[in-house]
């Protein structure tokens, strides 16, 4: 047997391990917030919901340095990062992930509706959480990125998030 080399040395992890522990705990302004809130109720389709996050969030601005995780509470939507400028990039992955799940088969879980186990598949393709980098009080998505509600069920919802924010504030 063989042994694999390190990447990273002993010595470099000490020197790493070091600097930290030597940071004043003084100046560290390191801190968690959690928070729910709930995104207006849709009906079936992909939503650019970037800017009604924001407004629920104004404590991102606190924060010099840190990360933003958005967790949705429902099995049959998700939550996701792409396209914030063509509404068709929206309409065409709706498309898609109809295809991909589509009502027509015979689904055995049925109790709730015919849409309704399409939907767990295509929020389990997706996702139920997105995290976000945080600099300088600002969501560090790239130009043509947004945050993205998907939501599965043909009748409106209410959709509930936990946002939990993680990071350095500002002194």
């Amino acid at each position: 047997m063989r042994a694999i080399p390190a990447i990273i040395s002993t010595d470099a992890l000490a020197i790493s391990l070091i600097s930290i522990n030597n940071t004043k705990s003084s100046q560290s302004t390191m801190s968690w917030s959690q928070k729910s809130f709930s995104l207006s109720s849709r009906s079936r389709g992909c939503y650019l919901v970037t800017d009604e996050v924001v407004q629920n969030l104004p404590e991102v601005k606190e924060y010099k340095i840190g990360l933003l995780n958005l967790f949705i509470q429902h099995t049959s939507a998700a939550l996701t990062l792409n396209e914030n400028w063509d509404s068709d990039v929206r309409q065409d992955m709706t498309d898609a992930l109809e295809k991909i799940a589509p009502e027509s088969w015979n689904y055995r879980h049925d109790a709730e509706g015919s849409d309704d186990m399409p939907a767990h598949i295509r929020s389990s393709l997706i996702g139920a959480s997105v995290t976000i980098p945080i600099k300088e009080g600002r969501l560090a998505t790239g130009t043509w990125q947004g945050i993205w509600l998907c939501e599965f069920r043909r009748y409106r919802h209410s959709r509930h998030i936990v946002a939990t924010i993680q990071g350095e504030k500002y002194k």
